[in-house]
């Protein structure tokens, strides 16, 4: 009796993935560090000088990490409430951080005690953040008020009430000294300019504002709200430049690397999009457990901290690139080791020793072998299969068909079996690897459950989704062959002109010469 013989799966090529050197970059943070927090972390902030540790605003504490600590180096807890937004100041010295209990406390990074309360809000305050000249300080609340304050007199300068909502976001622009802006749950950035009583542009996101950023340059800002980012240009009046859209739920922070080139943004989708800030094209991403409430990139791009829903602190760092000239190279085998013995002929008078080599089958190959062809089906039609590599599904059924059995296979099934054939060839029907396999299936499951049309509403369901997919794949088709039959006129046409010409020219050289001879 013969060896069984395995069920040859089709072998397609794949498309894989396309490395780039983006895709290399980010690839090169390596595992997360994770950190529990005491509740959801919904601010954390870079200092810009060295060592760049960062503030991590979580429940009612403030905590200080080192670049490479996993355990807090400084602690602020004198918090009634909820602290909100602690941000540095350009120097790296104070740190300003807004609360539930509608004061802005001003800390000193050496210190403990706050050295300064700012009251004048009238509900929480979820921003805060340092002007360019490092003597103000910007806030905004749940009050829809947009305040102005000054460090060394710990008094309002100015307050702003032109929101119909929370502001919870803003920058300062780093370029001029009195402007900063503001995001509100009223779908309007505004920007204000602290010599003036009332903000000097307004723009319309469309969607409650989540975070908003400034480029470098202080031309371009950039807009979170909903599942849409949106870069405006400021210097022409606030034009919108660019929407983008590649988050499933809404976008809730933004940040930029140093160069400025690359713009990251986390949102509750789980997701980190990083995109190219020349193409806005999205060039890598990131994928975590829970959602993303906050998201930081340290000021030389070796470290990214994203704080999550659930209060886990997720920490990528990236190792440095080591270039050591002198070092020298490791030597490798030469090309002959790794060849050596593969054209060996054994002589007659050899004896070779021929290790056996022990064939293990897949569960379907088992079946068929017992000739349970019912059942081979079955293993095939599992959704691991199905989805990942509908190739061995197909290969399954051409097999039974090829044995004449496929009809037997199919048939006697429940109705949760039927939907679940049915659902893998309206899907894969229109594939072209698997027409030809699965058109002679669609064929014997319409023979054989006929009858029982209009008994099952599932079943009946699936049958119309089978019926619009080769419908859709035959009007496809058609307009495909009109295409090509009118190419093929115009590459009809362009061939006679073609000729036409060549002819022309023929003859105007025939013409000439006999002209010329009769000259003679």
């Amino acid at each position: 009796m013969a060896a069984y013989k395995p069920v040859v799966v089709q072998a397609c090529p794949k498309l894989g993935e396309k490395i780039t050197q983006d895709t290399l970059y980010w690839r090169g943070y390596k595992t997360p560090v994770q950190i529990k927090e005491f509740g959801a972390v919904n601010k954390i902030d870079f200092s810009p000088v060295p060592p760049y540790n960062y503030a991590v605003t979580a429940s009612s504490r403030i905590h200080i990490y080192g670049r490479y600590s996993q355990e807090p180096i400084k602690t602020f807890s004198r918090f009634r409430d909820a602290a909100y937004c602690a941000t540095y100041r350009d120097d790296g010295r104070l740190l300003a951080a807004g609360s539930e209990d509608c004061s802005i406390c001003l800390f000193d990074v050496s210190g403990k005690a706050p050295l300064r309360q700012f009251k004048g809000h009238t509900k929480p305050v979820h921003l805060v953040g340092f002007l360019s000249d490092k003597y103000r300080i910007f806030s905004g609340g749940d009050d829809y008020s947009s305040n102005l304050w000054d460090i060394p007199s710990a008094k309002e300068i100015i307050s702003y009430t032109e929101h119909t909502d929370y502001v919870r976001c803003g920058c300062p622009s780093k370029v001029n000294a009195d402007v900063f802006i503001t995001g509100s749950y009223d779908h309007t950035v505004k920007l204000f300019d602290a010599r003036i009583k009332s903000s000097v542009m307004t723009i319309e996101h469309g969607h409650p504002v989540e975070s908003v950023l400034l480029f470098p340059s202080g031309g371009l800002l950039v807009s979170a709200g909903g599942r849409y980012v949106k870069v405006w240009d400021i210097l022409k009046g606030g034009q919108l430049l660019v929407s983008l859209k590649n988050h499933h739920k809404t976008v809730t922070c933004l940040c930029l690397n140093s160069s400025g080139q690359r713009l990251l943004s986390g949102s509750l989708d789980r997701h980190v999009k990083i995109y190219s800030t020349t193409s806005y094209k999205v060039v890598h991403s990131f994928n975590y457990a829970t959602s993303i409430l906050s998201l930081a990139l340290s000021p030389e791009d070796e470290t990214i901290v994203v704080g999550m829903t659930n209060g886990v602190l997720n920490v990528k760092h990236r190792k440095p690139e080591e270039k050591n000239e002198n070092s020298q190279k490791k030597r490798q085998p030469a090309y002959r080791t790794y060849v050596k013995g593969r054209t060996f002929m054994p002589k007659q008078e050899d004896f070779c020793v021929r290790k056996p080599v022990k064939r293990v089958l897949r569960k379907y190959d088992k079946l068929l072998r017992s000739f349970e062809s019912s059942k081979a089906l079955d293993a095939v039609l599992e959704p691991p299969i199905m989805l990942h590599t509908p190739e061995v599904t197909v290969a399954v059924m051409q097999e039974l068909h090829r044995r004449g059995t496929l009809r037997s296979a199919l048939a006697g099934r429940d109705e949760k079996q039927v939907n679940l054939l049915l659902t893998f060839v309206a899907r894969r029907v229109i594939e072209p690897r698997f027409t030809p396999v699965l058109v002679t299936v669609a064929d014997m499951i319409t023979d054989i459950y006929q009858p029982v049309v209009g008994q099952s509403a599932i079943v009946d369901k699936q049958f119309l989704k089978l019926q619009e997919a080769i419908g859709k794949e035959i009007d496809y088709q058609e307009e495909l062959l009109e295409v090509l039959g009118m190419m093929d006129t115009l590459f009809a046409t362009f061939t006679k002109k073609r000729d036409t010409c060549l002819e022309e020219k023929k003859s105007n050289g025939v013409t000439k010469i006999i002209g010329t001879s009769r000259n003679y």
